[in-house]
């Protein structure tokens, strides 16, 4: 008997056991140049399947010496051209021809591959997909009803996380390193499985890195040159829990079941957040809603009748236009990572889609800024109604968001009204956080917790970041800490001094060389704002010029509506308090010049040398009227 499998034959392992079940013994096995080119191809990009078919072929030539079975080698080896169109079936018909040359059997595990040759009149078995009598896996014996995770890498010892969320130790599995040669044929096994499993697939394949996940089981499978050595890590949820085993399960339900369906679970990393949302996703199923989940990888265990997305051709927003297509009722987004990933929870939300998202933050705050980076502050209330924080598998609080017009607290008293966006926590109604716009800023602001007369802070309450100023401003300590904060971040983008004073509990001004200044500012102003929401402290970056210059105002000219115009050496200061934080149109007669921003201070800021200052200049000279207009 002549047969010539293919390469999905090869690479899921079963020609081998079919010869050795005595099915194939005897038979002479004809493998295609085309598919050693295509598994050399794929090892040579460090990809798991292609040194799993390799080790199948070094099995095939043993049993070959031993007699088992005649092996030989047929075919052309594909050219360039064929491997750049091997998606449109031309190394697949390079194997196909060799089956047809040496009138064998074809075997095939590829659904597409075996109707093609059927079509072609070949003899062919479909190998399906195996269901039930699989014999263990070699990991199986490191796993335990409380491991959570294990780790086997070569030359070290192997170890296994164990115990519960709340209180895990890790433990050494055996006294001797695991071996490059042992971790190679679990590789293969655990491959194998994946894709002859029905609940296995290949979640994700790169160059020195393969994710597989069989049932509940994500194994990584990471090999050189992505890391220093071969690896396998072995990771599976470890409670099943329900809603109602929460805390505050009432506060949840009554929330999702109603109209506040932007929810954002956060929390550090292993605290039980996909624990949380898988359990969110049963609940909602369960009430007749229509749930999908968004995934990458899919490691959520809900019911079948939750079907789990991952990135479509390696993009969550191609995934999220299938979605707003299918229009489920809810959409549990796991690990909101990426950019990409921020601004497609807050589309699908905006275009009135339940959301559930899972985002990695040590405290609310950083999950919160993470999204003011991507969206503008005020439309979060929309996106997100409520965030629920999760530590050690428990849920410690809830919060609500609501957008105000108001002064921010802890703000300096002159501070005008602005829209701000206040976190409260559900339980107490105290407000926690604060995000508004600040001198062209968005701070994301924590707030000290309020107490009442004679009540003493709690042991674990952090202090609040906005202090109230001591008399005098050089006694104050905290502002010499702010100080030394502030000058080492602006530091890192600056060559000469940096020389910081601190004006306010949220307000520094910054001198630096003035050809320093557009990096420490960076584009769009990206630097300063990653400081000023790192710092919590507003900062106004200026040159030093104006630092050392410290001239008198040279002229000043009055004009119509209490406006002044200041000109000093190097710069044009229109002065217009009335319009302070405002955007204004700026008028000579009745022709438009430009659009500003008037500071916090009631001035708009130009460069004397500029070409707008000069035209300016040049139309008052002329008699023209200069005038503001707000937007």
């Amino acid at each position: 008997m002549k047969i010539v499998p293919d390469t999905s034959v090869v690479i899921d392992g079963r020609i081998t056991s079919l010869i050795k079940t005595g099915e194939y013994k005897g038979a002479t096995i004809i493998i295609p140049e085309a598919v050693v080119a295509e598994l050399e191809a794929q090892a040579n990009q460090g990809r798991e399947i292609g040194f799993s078919g390799l080790t199948e072929l070094q099995e095939l030539f043993r049993m070959s010496e031993e007699g088992v079975i005649e092996l030989q080698f047929a075919g052309e080896r594909p050219s360039l051209d064929q491997v750049k169109l091997s998606s449109g079936g031309e190394i697949d018909a390079l194997i196909r021809n060799v089956a047809i040359d040496h009138e064998a059997r074809f075997i095939t595990s590829d659904l597409v591959q075996a109707e093609v040759a059927k079509a072609k009149g070949l003899d062919v078995t479909y190998l399906r997909p195996q269901i039930g009598n699989f014999s263990p896996l070699s990991i199986d014996q490191y796993l335990d009803e409380e491991t959570i995770a294990i780790t086997l890498k070569e030359r070290a010892l192997p170890v296994a996380k164990i115990g519960k969320l709340r209180e895990t130790r890790l433990v050494t599995l055996r006294d001797t390193p695991m071996s490059e040669y042992e971790l190679k044929a679990m590789a293969q096994e655990l491959l194998e499985r994946a894709k002859r499993d029905p609940d296995g697939f290949i979640e994700l394949e790169k160059r020195g890195i393969t994710v597989v996940q069989i049932g509940s089981l994500r194994i990584s499978i990471a090999r050189r040159p992505f890391s220093d050595g071969m690896e396998i890590t072995v990771v599976r949820p470890l409670v099943d829990l329900s809603l109602d085993d929460y805390d505050m399960a009432p506060e949840i339900k009554q929330r999702i079941l109603g109209n506040r369906r932007g929810v954002l679970i956060a929390g550090p990393p292993g605290a039980g957040k996909t624990t949380l949302a898988q359990s969110l996703a049963t609940f909602l199923a369960d009430n007749n809603f229509v749930v999908k989940t968004m995934e990458a990888p899919r490691d959520l265990q809900v019911p079948d009748h939750i079907t789990q997305y991952t990135a479509l051709e390696g993009s969550m927003t191609n995934t999220a236009e299938a979605l707003l297509l299918v229009r489920p009722d809810y959409v549990v987004f796991d690990e909101i990572r990426k950019s990409e990933d921020f601004t497609v929870y807050a589309d699908m939300r905006l275009a009135g889609m339940g959301m559930v998202g899972v985002v990695h933050a040590m405290e609310v705050h950083d999950c919160l800024r993470r999204f003011c980076d991507r969206v503008d502050y005020s439309i979060l209330p929309q996106i997100i109604n409520t965030v629920i924080y999760v530590v050690q598998g428990a849920i410690t609080k809830i919060y609500d968001l609501e957008l105000a017009i108001k002064a921010p607290e802890g703000m300096p008293g002159d501070t005008h009204i602005r829209p701000v966006i206040v976190v409260r926590d559900h339980a107490r109604r105290e407000p926690e956080i604060e995000i508004f716009r600040y001198e062209g800023e968005t701070l994301v602001m924590p707030l000290g917790r309020k107490r009442n007369a004679g009540e003493p802070a709690a042991a674990h309450e952090e202090p609040p970041l906005v202090a109230a100023p001591a008399a005098e401003p050089e006694e104050n300590v905290s502002w010499k800490v702010a100080e030394k904060e502030v000058q080492r971040e602006i530091g890192r983008y600056t060559t000469g001094p940096v020389e910081v004073r601190i004006i306010s509990d949220n307000k520094a001004v910054v001198y630096i060389e003035d050809k320093d200044v557009p990096a420490a500012i960076g584009k769009g102003g990206k630097n300063v704002s990653a400081i000023v929401n790192k710092l919590g402290i507003g900062i106004d970056i200026r040159p030093r010029s104006e630092l050392e210059a410290q001239k008198p105002v040279e002229e000043e000219m009055q004009l119509a509506g209490g406006i002044k115009i200041r000109l000093d050496r190097k710069q044009l200061t229109i002065v217009s308090p009335e319009n302070k934080g405002k955007i204004v149109d700026v008028f000579a007669g009745k022709e438009y010049l430009f659009t500003a921003t008037v500071n916090e201070e009631g001035d708009i800021l130009l460069a004397k040398n500029s070409t707008i200052a000069q035209e300016m200049i040049k139309r008052y000279n002329e008699g023209e009227t200069i005038r503001l207009r707000p937007v």
